[in-house]
């Protein structure tokens, strides 16, 4: 196989980034936007030693799940995966890349059940970040950090438009700079959106803390027809790919958004982790909380817990929550959330789970029910470890990579836990990505 050549491949697999898998000579080629089950023509672009990456050129013969990209940016942008999918054959390609997990890295032999899809495909989104560079607006070329222009994102909402008009209008009028990566000089980097239901919080991260001509940015912002709760200068001065910095300012109005899921509010800030979709959200929530199944006597752990999101919204169902989590802005915003909505049998300290996690053990603190909600590597085996050491009655791990996960549940499962239900939840339509839910449940006689 060579690089530059064109072939035909029968597309037998899929990828967990949803890149579909065929075979030429025996060597696997990966190939964006394509389905199980069709023939297609390849340009091979990049081969490595067991490997190769080949670029599609014609669909030969499709599948029945195939479907005309409703998004004009699909075949350049790397912000989604699946447009080229029907919505059955996307939810059937998730089910099946959890399953596969499960049973491949998890020696699990059971089956993901059907994948809830409680939201639309389009508009689904409440946050938004668009890289800024001299070359224009936009958003990541795949693969890249290469900026291709996107007037409008379908997944997300229709307000950014007006927004990303009148930030470029105001740096075209002042020669406000945009920063340039490779020589890390300009001023503007990122614009950062997120729409709640207190408003819209628009955060411009910046390369220097000084911004000429900032009331001129304010007028443009609040003169716009949309209900703008605040403007928000994020300050990122590390030459690094990071969107955000740790520095933030606000310029005018809040400095953060208040929002609900179910009946539980939340001050969210810049920097806050909030799932970015509002229904699949309060649907993966409600999950989780019947899988934890609390009756009002339960101590609850929740690790990993950001800003308190779940385990302030189990805390009707539970005697006690104590939630543990690394970024000291997300425990003061989960102490706010708690003290914003009444709730006082909730209490939440800063620190890595790994290390916090032991230590309350050491003080007494047994869990009855333990939420894990991990980033995308999953759970450091220490954790895990503590959690089965103080054996509570079920774990509810909520997950964002099927790998991980099904790494993890191997281990819970060879000390004492057994799967019950594993339920993904397609919380980012039109992506590979698919967030999950599961139950384990302490196996009796397991001391």
């Amino acid at each position: 196989m060579q690089k530059n050549e064109i072939y035909e491949v029968e597309i037998t697999g899929m990828t967990e980034e949803g890149d579909g898998v065929g075979r030429i000579d025996g060597v696997a080629v990966f190939v964006p936007h394509t389905i199980v089950g069709e023939k297609v023509q390849v340009l091979i672009v990049k081969v490595l030693k067991n490997y190769a990456y080949g670029k599609l050129l014609e669909v030969q013969k499709p599948s029945f799940g195939r479907r005309k990209a409703e998004c004009p940016h699909f075949y350049q942008c790397g912000g989604c995966q699946l447009w080229h999918m029907d919505t059955e054959t996307e939810l059937a390609y998730k089910r099946q890349k959890v399953t596969d997990c499960l049973r491949r890295i998890g020696k699990l032999d059971i089956d993901a059940e059907p994948v809830e899809m409680p939201s639309e495909e389009v508009r689904y989104r409440n946050k938004a970040q668009f890289p800024v560079t001299p070359e224009g607006m936009g958003l990541y070329r795949r693969n890249s950090h290469n900026v291709i222009p996107v007037e409008d994102c379908l997944i997300q909402g229709k307000w950014n438009q007006e927004i990303l008009k009148a930030v470029t209008d105001w740096m075209e009028e002042f020669s406000v700079p945009a920063y340039e990566e490779s020589t890390h000089s300009g001023l503007v980097r990122h614009i950062y959106t997120r729409n709640g239901e207190s408003g819209i919080l628009v955060t411009l991260v910046t390369a220097e803390k000084n911004i000429p001509h900032r009331q001129e940015l304010i007028d443009r912002l609040r003169g716009l027809s949309l209900p703008i709760a605040g403007i928000v200068q994020n300050v990122n001065e590390k030459p690094t790919n990071v969107v955000l910095g740790y520095e933030n300012h606000t310029l005018w109005g809040d400095g953060c958004l208040t929002d609900s899921i179910g009946k539980v509010k939340f001050q969210i800030s810049p920097l806050s982790f909030y799932q970015v979709n509002p229904k699949a959200t309060l649907r993966l929530y409600e999950l989780a909380k019947e899988f934890a199944d609390l009756s009002g006597k339960e101590v609850l752990w929740d690790l990993y817990c950001g800003i308190g999101t779940i385990g302030l919204f189990m805390a009707d169902k539970a005697k006690k929550v104590v939630g543990v989590e690394v970024v000291p802005d997300a425990i003061e915003n989960a102490k706010a959330n708690a003290r914003l909505n009444g709730i006082d049998n909730a209490e939440f300290y800063c620190g890595k789970a790994e290390s916090l996690a032991p230590r309350l053990v050491q003080n007494g603190e047994k869990p009855d029910v333990v939420i894990l909600d991990p980033p995308r590597k999953g759970c450091e085996e220490s954790l895990l470890k503590t959690v089965t050491q103080v054996k509570p009655k079920r774990i509810v791990y909520v997950s964002c990579k099927p790998s991980t996960l099904a790494r993890d549940l191997k281990y819970l499962t060879e000390h004492g836990y057994s799967v019950k239900p594993v339920v993904p939840v397609n919380m980012f339509p039109k992506t590979s990505h698919v967030e999950t839910v599961t139950l384990l449940v302490k196996e009796k006689g397991c001391p």
